[in-house]
């Protein structure tokens, strides 16, 4: 983190866009958090009839926009999404030029790797093997939305597992409120990958039933796709063309707890140890937060080191895990429920934890079950916690 004698800039929120199972747009997204839909669904895109899991949260082909042009047409999913969230955040930014890009990603262009071996192992035809071995590449879907929107600056790539969404835009913040950069787009994504499918259902890691975070009777994670962005200024550059500010980040908080490759401690030391440092940058108290985006994957181990810790921090709290409703986008996740937090704060409710039908035993939060509820939020916290123990938290503030 930034030594504080150069803490010094306001990070405003200027822009926002999201793509995911719940939907093509930022509208589509909020009407189905507000009603709760369960956007899971039977797996289409490759075979699952070997697996125990067989469902997973996925994105329309015709939410994507495409076009007739030959380089359009030859892009990947990754890109058609990085595309459309950003389109949706430039579209409430308003004219801009940011002079940074930070994305996330986790299996990335994956499946085109697989493509691109299958050729190999198979024989026949190689027909698309070049474009798999293009698109593979994870910066690709970044270049091709600064081709799309002719921009030409710098990009980063955060690849730090299922924390790497929040880690991305936590270091766009980092960036805005050091002073190095006035505005900075940043995001993630990640699409649906079989090998990544194949190998969470192999450590049983996945369930064939409904996805219950936080449930008593909880038994595993779904996957999801999606892919987020948000623009982030300085006040002063907000202020500058009079940007519509939708809400401030003002706080964010790592650690690593190293205590295993997938499973986390059981203390839950490191969701405790993030949350705790978001709040102490952020200057807040833990009594202060209105809403906590829980993790919350509905694997046992995962939803029980989190329930602990937020049971420990903030006691009564609300919170709710929107993957209960989209399933899990790994790389992807922090920036897509980064979006939905913010999402909450502008329209004054707390989204649902669906499939939710009994508490754990000993734990203090309160989750928002089934149904959305109609509040006033200040602040939200929103967590993403990773293999080999990454944390990492945000803490989100009303405009």
């Amino acid at each position: 983190m930034p030594c504080h004698n150069v803490k010094n800039q306001r990070v405003l929120i200027t822009g926002f866009g999201v793509v995911s199972p719940l939907g093509g747009d930022n509208e589509q997204n909020l009407k189905r958090l507000q009603n709760g839909t369960d956007c899971v669904s039977a797996v289409t895109a490759f075979d699952v009839s070997k697996t125990r899991c067989q469902t997973a949260g996925q994105i329309s082909n015709d939410w994507l926009e495409t076009s007739k042009e030959r380089k359009t047409r030859r892009l990947d999913r990754s890109s058609l999404m990085m595309i459309q969230a950003t389109r949706e955040a430039m579209r409430n930014a308003g004219p801009m030029a940011p002079e940074m890009i930070v994305i996330s990603t986790s299996s990335g262009a994956m499946t085109n790797g697989e493509r691109f071996y299958r050729s190999l192992i198979e024989g026949g035809s190689r027909v698309g093997a070049a474009q798999a071995v293009a698109n593979y590449m994870p910066q690709k879907p970044i270049l091709d939305v600064q081709r799309e929107f002719g921009w030409r600056i710098p990009a980063q790539i955060i690849s730090n597992a299922c924390a790497s969404g929040t880690n991305a835009v936590g270091h766009a913040f980092q960036l805005v409120r050091a002073g190095l950069y006035e505005s900075v787009v940043c995001g993630g994504y990640d699409p649906l990958s079989e090998m990544v499918f194949t190998g969470f259902d192999s450590l049983q890691a996945a369930t064939p039933d409904k996805i219950r975070p936080f449930d008593r009777d909880r038994n595993g994670l779904v996957l999801g796709e999606g892919a987020a962005l948000l623009v982030l200024e300085s006040e002063r550059a907000a202020a500058a063309r009079r940007a519509t500010v939708f809400g401030e980040i003002i706080g964010y908080g790592v650690s690593t707890d190293n205590y295993h490759l997938t499973q986390p401690n059981p203390s839950g030391i490191g969701p405790k140890l993030a949350m705790e440092r978001a709040l102490a940058d952020a200057e807040l108290e833990p009594a202060a937060v209105d809403y906590v985006n829980a993790h919350g994957t509905a694997t046992v181990f995962n939803d029980a080191t989190e329930g602990l810790a937020i049971s420990e921090l903030m006691p009564g709290v609300p919170i709710s895990s929107t993957k209960s409703m989209m399933g899990h986008a790994l790389g992807g996740a922090g920036a897509i429920e980064a979006v939905f937090s913010l999402l909450a704060i502008l329209h004054r409710f707390i989204p649902p934890n669906i499939n939710f039908r009994q508490p754990e035993p000993g734990w203090t939060f309160r989750v928002v079950a089934n149904h959305s509820e109609p509040t006033s939020i200040q602040h939200v916290i929103s967590n993403s916690f990773g293999f080999g123990g990454a944390n990492a938290t945000l803490v989100l503030k009303a405009a």
